[in-house]
């Protein structure tokens, strides 16, 4: 059985990651990108779909010990994990280098005191534990072969195979470093170069401390920035800049049901935020590499803007389930692809104007199409910000006015306006002023329930969603504005768990049965720093301190963050590590020192 959500560190080159749990299996990697086919899927299955347990042997009927410590190796996403064990204490060291060639996971066994029996268990199997490859050796070499895929497994150790499985059993002394290494390389082509695992650690870490040098932000809670930084580039295709919402699929929103979506794509969304937040902090090559990626996948086509590409800018993202994985914890269909690619969602217009509009803003060198891009955009909607949509929350009931919606086209206008007005770009300003107050006017009349002073979910609607907390952080209205407030306490009362997260909009007992699915879903974690922000922006500095503060310690060991919390079981769940769970979290924190709202 896979461990829980939070009991994963992250390990990843920048095209695909792992996940390794804290008795050392690797339960989930996909080769060699990140929406590839996985070769281990026991996160979705059992052991039978594949792992890659190292760790202290332990007696066939008992659990494998979990390490008794684990941490980053400074600054980097090199993982490191300590056993303590009767006959003494050993270490695993995790990483996956940067790549030039062929993708490579390398685990470095060190024993640091007495001598420990050790076990390397290796159960590939392709297409997410559906195909058993033919394993042989080749001059030396363990290779797996299937398909157009094969994997090649070097050691010094001896190994032997049983029940399908790869075994290495060995014993390690103080100052003993012995070497695992998988790397994965089209099965027509020649054998990968030997790995090279010590001059690998070396670039690895040489490559994460450089990296982390350019972030601006010292602040307070510059631990938590850093990891969720190092986290958001652990996301990134580096090929292409285009940027995944999560390396998994199919990770519970809710435990048992069947809310689980394939997170392996690039959702404009997603991305855009996730721009503005290393743009922040320092990082304009990441942010120059994104928009270059956004301007290939939306190509001369922006009328047709998707919601999401795959990570080269493909459009097709067709969604399936896989049958023969029971899901994680039961939590079935698991899905791959995602339906959702073609929905309407007019609020990608506004976030993805507002990642370009912060570029410029913050000096990024000048792109004529991306100006161009932004006109086009705002032509299309022109025509069509007055028109239902699926929203934010991509749901699979009926297309409805979503407020959120409307204010994020509002959005795209006044930010082009702004561009216009800059002297960058031509356009009929005028026209667009005229545009951005008819939007403005239709939200505050149409979305706004005086009653009961707070903005509504759609138009009509009597049901809040956590997204109107954006509506003071747009500049939509300003902080103070009464209506912005009256929405801030609603959200409160009406969307707040009982340890005080916050939810994303009613799932049961609603009007609406707004999402068309059934089941529950936790509190989504980033709704919950925008409540932060929105309490620093209306003054309640301590309680939006204290909310942050709340947040991070649901951080795992690692400081990693999945999309939600269940506040029933207290648990993470959803896909895992999730950037729109980090970015807000580096969101608040800039926000919470500039205000000076810090403890300490």
């Amino acid at each position: 059985m896979a461990g829980r959500i939070e009991d994963y560190a992250l390990i990843g080159d920048m095209q695909t990651a792992a996940l390794v749990c804290r008795d050392g299996t690797v339960d989930w990697l996909c080769l060699p990108r990140f929406d590839s086919h996985a070769i281990f899927a026991g996160l979705l299955g059992t052991e039978e779909h594949g792992f890659w347990r190292l760790g202290p042997a332990h007696a066939a009927d008992a659990e494998p010990p979990t390490a008794a410590r684990r941490t980053y190796r400074g600054d980097s996403l090199i993982l490191e994990s300590e056993w303590d064990t009767s006959r003494g204490t050993v270490r695993v060291t995790d990483f996956m280098p940067p790549r030039d060639g062929a993708p490579q996971l390398i685990r470095i066994v060190e024993g640091i005191s007495g001598r420990v029996p050790m076990r390397s268990a290796l159960r590939m199997r392709f297409s997410y534990g559906r195909v058993v490859p033919w394993v042989h050796k080749h001059e030396g070499r363990t290779v797996a072969v299937a398909g157009p895929d094969s994997v090649w497994f070097d050691t010094d150790c001896e190994t032997y195979g049983k029940a399908l499985t790869t075994y290495s059993d060995f014993t390690v002394a103080p100052g003993d470093r012995i070497a695992f290494t998988i790397s994965w390389e089209p099965s027509h082509k020649q054998p990968p170069p030997l790995p090279e695992p010590e001059q690998s650690l070396e670039a690895t870490e040489d490559f994460w401390r450089e990296w982390v040098e350019h972030c601006t932000y010292h602040g307070p809670y510059r631990e938590a920035v850093v990891r969720s930084l190092i986290t958001l580039k652990a996301l990134t295709y580096a090929p292409t800049g285009g940027i995944v919402a999560a390396p998994t699929t199919s990770l519970p929103e809710d435990i048992g049901g069947v809310r689980n979506w394939d997170y392996r794509y690039t959702w404009l969304r997603d991305a855009a935020i996730t721009l503005s937040s290393l743009l922040r902090t320092g990082y304009r090559e990441e942010a120059r590499a994104w928009r270059e990626w956004l301007l290939r996948a939306v190509a001369g086509d922006p009328e047709n803007l998707q919601i999401m590409y795959g990570i080269a800018g493909e459009r097709e993202l067709g969604e399936a389930e896989l049958d023969w994985l029971p899901g994680y914890e039961n939590s079935g269909p698991v899905r791959v692809g995602n339906g959702a690619a073609h929905q309407l969602q007019l609020d990608v217009y506004g976030e993805v104007t507002e990642a370009l509009h912060l570029a410029h803003m913050t000096g990024l060198s000048r792109n004529d199409y991306a100006s161009l891009l932004q006109l086009k955009l705002i032509r299309y909607l022109e025509d069509h910000w007055d028109e239902p949509d699926e929203g934010i929350w991509e749901v699979r009931g009926p297309r409805r006015h979503f407020v959120h919606s409307k204010v994020m086209a509002w959005v795209a206008v006044d930010r082009t306006i702004k561009l216009i007005e800059s002297g960058d770009a031509d356009g009929p300003l005028e026209k667009w002023r005229e545009l951005r107050d008819d939007i403005h006017r239709d939200v505050c009349e149409k979305g706004y329930d005086k009653e009961r002073n707070t903005f509504t979910q759609s138009y009509g609607s009597k049901e809040l969603d956590a997204s109107l907390l954006l509506i003071p952080q747009m500049g939509f209205l300003p902080p103070d504005d009464k209506r912005v407030i009256g929405t801030i306490e609603a959200i409160q009362r009406e969307l707040s768990t009982s340890d005080g997260f916050i939810l994303r909009y009613p799932t049961s007992g609603g009007e609406e049965n707004l999402d068309g699915l059934p089941g529950d879903e936790g509190a989504f974690l980033a709704c919950s720093f925008w409540m932060a922000d929105d309490l620093a922006m209306i003054g309640r500095v301590d309680e939006a301190r204290k909310l942050f503060e709340k947040l991070l310690s649901l951080r795992n060991d690692l400081g990693l963050l999945a999309e939600e919390w269940d506040p029933r079981l207290k648990r993470q769940v959803g896909n895992f590590p999730q950037a729109f769970s980090h970015v807000p979290l580096i969101d608040t924190a800039l926000r919470l020192t500039a205000s000076g709202a810090y403890g300490g």
